[in-house]
């Protein structure tokens, strides 16, 4: 590893980790997660502990931290609430942040001369002075093909923005071990869904489908690999927006209203379904624009995540319009449940902790 470029003790794709908090700090939340593993031989999980602790508005821009104070106390409450006893945590920067590129290098090298190796591949690929970035690797696979030949993940990000969400956790309290990149993290929990689909998944194209706040995330997974990633700025701010202007709210009324389901009855036909179809339209451009750039003309199955995910008739909406089978995604419905979760609560958050998940589970990776 590159340690003479951070100024952290910390690690982008670290494997090797002690239990930990998985930590996803989105545009509009902070969301926590923790989990242990009951049965190892037999993949076995629990959520222990689990908290959604929402941001200010403006608090992020483009996924960057505006208001350090406001994320850490988020993380501080959310922390508390949960009542929990670890402090080690494991962050996400969004794949906007980070640069990665996958090469291929001899086979058996000893460490010191991989980092060397990887370092040089790396200034090819990143457009800054490698003093000003946080620089990891990591072994991804043995090329079959080529036995002599292994594959390379290198990912880099600013020193900014990883010191950023280090220096929240800190101020919060808490630790940060790990720094991950978002679709990562939720390729890790995908792990646990892929038993819902048609042999795991095995040779299917699958469009897992990030819808936030402001931002509706596109990673598409071909046998566990991603073979597109891709953001585009649409979430369900639009329809806190369309609340607010329909019933002429103020934001935070709007929010509130759309989180209770405490509108007029004409919401259902005059708001909520039209954000569907227009989200739906949003989804099959992205799908588009997939095809397009990859020589992939088929997609199997389409994941939707993210707090939009539950929005009464949006999976059906997404299914009818790209005729594609969609599904909600829910990692924890073959975990167990520690008696501080609440069952029919968790099936509401679950599509939106697809990370945090994904971020906790890193707590399980062989060394």
């Amino acid at each position: 590893m590159f340690q003479e470029n951070f100024n952290i003790n910390i690690d982008f794709l670290k494997m090797k980790s002690p239990l930990l908090i998985g930590v996803d700090i989105s545009s509009s939340s902070v969301k926590m997660v923790e989990l242990s593993l009951v049965d190892k031989e037999k993949g076995i999980y629990r959520i222990e502990r689990y908290a959604i602790e929402p941001l200010p508005e403006g608090t992020m821009q483009d996924g960057g931290i505006v208001n350090l104070e406001a994320v850490s106390e988020s993380m501080r409450q959310g922390w508390k609430r949960m009542n929990a006893k670890l402090k080690n945590i494991a962050l996400a920067l969004p794949s906007a942040d980070v640069i990665t590129k996958k090469i291929i290098v001899p086979a058996g090298q000893r460490e010191d001369d991989l980092a060397f190796q990887v370092e040089n591949e790396a200034g090819q690929y990143i457009p800054f002075a490698l003093e000003e970035v946080n620089l990891d690797f990591q072994i991804t696979k043995h090329l079959v093909d080529s036995p002599d030949e292994i594959e390379v993940l290198i990912a880099a990000s600013r020193k900014d923005k990883v010191e950023d969400r280090v220096a929240a956790a800190l101020s919060a309290g808490l630790k940060a071990m790990i720094m991950d990149v978002e679709p990562y993290a939720a390729q890790a929990a995908f792990e646990l869904i892929k038993n819902q689909l048609l042999d795991d998944g095995k040779d299917q194209v699958i469009a897992l489908i990030d819808i936030g706040a402001t931002v509706m995330s596109i990673n598409v997974l071909h046998n566990g690999e991603f073979v597109y990633m891709r953001d585009q700025p649409f979430g369900g701010n639009q329809l806190t927006q369309e609340i607010r202007n329909q019933y002429n709210l103020s934001l935070e009324e709007a929010e509130m209203a759309k989180r209770s389901g405490n509108l007029p009855d004409n919401y259902q036909t005059d708001v909520l379904q039209p954000f569907c179809e227009t989200l739906s339209v949003e989804v099959m451009r992205a799908i588009q624009f997939f095809f397009t750039s990859t020589q992939y003309g088929e997609i199997n199955y389409i994941l939707i995540a993210g707090g939009c995910a539950v929005i009464p008739g949006l999976k059906e909406t997404i299914a009818t319009r790209t005729q594609v089978s969609t599904l909600v995604v829910n990692p924890f419905s073959s975990m167990e449940l520690s008696n501080h979760i609440v069952p029919k609560q968790l099936n509401l958050d679950a599509p939106s902790l697809l990370i945090a998940c994904g971020l906790a589970m890193r707590s399980f990776d062989p060394a």
